[in-house]
């Protein structure tokens, strides 16, 4: 197998914003904080008044890779990408970068205003060495994609946010450049617009070799997108490595693997929106084992306890999967209710898992009464009530690797097929 060509190379990389007023505002003073700056590269601490955006940051990514970066706000993946793009400096350790790098980090960065959408495609250009020939090469492509032929020669402060997007995208994606960036600037798009820049960005990757980094807190096109991801979390790499696995860490999926639960107000952060009464408080769960693994097409044999304040009768449960991915899977009802005394009760659940695919999902327990005319009244809700890990039994005459990321979480059940004969 041939090696592979480092496109970037992160090498203990800080960045350290200091807060409130920069500047001590006397030359002397900022002479100082230059010298104690210098003095001190190669140890940067937290200090007092500032904080680590980045702290200490190894990151090697490959050519002709698409690399995701996910986090919650704040984990430093803007900073990140404004390093590499060259936007700003790093306060400590080296960034080294193999070809032209493309930005998107911000809708209409890198226009000016006053300039046509024309014009800003030649500016675009010219900053990434490419002559006007290049440029007029690419010119008709770049329009047609960015849908925005109409307005082309039409300075952009008149734009739109969505037209600044496609027109941003098209530039960063038709001009010749090894590498392009991303954060989140495709959210302002339409749908329609975000599955074409996805594909484009596939296209790009697969049979250009281009290298893609990834910004989104959209799971489902990172999963869509993406080969490897990392997961950022106060400015380090706490992950990196398969897709699938880096959502599960950051949607919290991969963080249990446990067979019991026991429901504090912790699992409750709706509470005071959905529970209109307080009659019953759902206590626990078991799935009858020491993990949450389970073969596919298994049942899991559930017992939920429960204290009930008052006697309650047509009492029901539903189970709302989430895929690993933070995409609704749908829901299990309770076809019969069961009545509950004053005290402690326990149920026992029969879920049949035959219709999901591998992979982990989140379970949200919902207990609620429904009268004659459907109108449902929630008693107890616990976010999530419980996590599975489905596994395929490779062993099975009945295996079949699930692609789960363009076949679905639903398995549905199997076509029958038969030769006709012949008449």
């Amino acid at each position: 197998m041939s090696e592979r060509t480092e496109a970037i190379k992160l090498t203990g990389i800080t960045k350290e914003y200091r807060l409130g007023e920069i500047g001590s505002g006397t030359l002397q003073g900022d002479i100082k904080e230059w010298r104690e700056r210098r003095k001190n590269k190669g140890q940067v601490t937290k200090r007092k008044g500032s904080f680590l955006a980045l702290d200490h940051i190894d990151l090697t990514v490959y050519e002709g890779e698409a690399l995701g970066i996910i986090g919650h706000n704040g984990a430093g993946k803007s900073t990140m990408l404004k390093l590499i793009s060259r936007i700003t400096a790093p306060t400590e350790g080296t960034i080294d970068i193999r070809g032209r790098v493309t930005s998107m980090l911000e809708v209409g960065a890198g226009f000016h205003g006053e300039m046509t959408g024309r014009e800003n495609i030649y500016l675009n250009g010219a900053i990434l060495g490419m002559s006007r020939k290049e440029i007029d090469a690419k010119m008709d492509e770049i329009i047609q994609f960015a849908e925005v032929a109409d307005f082309i020669d039409t300075p952009v402060k008149r734009y739109s946010s969505g037209m600044y997007v496609k027109l941003a995208f098209s530039v960063a994606a038709h001009l010749d450049s090894e590498i392009m960036i991303t954060d989140e600037v495709l959210a302002v798009g339409d749908a329609a617009f975000q599955k074409k820049c996805i594909q484009k960005m596939r296209s790009e990757v697969m049979q250009e070799g281009k290298t893609v980094l990834y910004v989104s807190h959209n799971m489902s096109t990172v999963r869509d997108l993406c080969t490897r991801c990392i997961v950022l979390d106060h400015g380090k790499i706490v992950f990196d490595g398969d897709t699938e696995a880096a959502i599960a860490m950051y949607t919290g999926l991969g963080s249990s693997d446990t067979g019991v639960y026991h429901f504090d107000e912790s699992y409750r952060p709706y509470d005071k929106y959905v529970r209109k009464v307080m009659r019953l408080n759902i206590d626990s769960l078991s799935l009858g084992r020491q993990d949450n693994s389970f073969r596919l097409r298994e049942h899991a044999h559930i017992t939920v306890s429960c204290t009930a304040v008052c006697p309650l009768t047509d009492v029901r449960f539903r189970f709302e999967f989430w895929y690993q991915d933070g995409v609704k899977v749908g829901s299990m009802l309770a076809g019969n209710g069961v009545d509950m005394h004053e005290g402690k009760n326990t149920v026992s659940v029969d879920a049949d898992l035959s219709h999901l695919a591998a992979g982990q999902y989140r379970a949200d327990l919902v207990a609620y009464q429904m009268d004659e005319h459907g109108t449902e009244t929630i008693l107890d809700g616990v976010y999530p009530g419980m996590i599975l890990n489905l596994t395929d039994d490779a062993a099975s005459p009945e295996y079949i690797d699930w692609h789960g990321q363009y076949w679905g979480a639903v398995r549905l059940n199997d076509l029958q097929m038969q030769e006709e004969e012949a008449s």
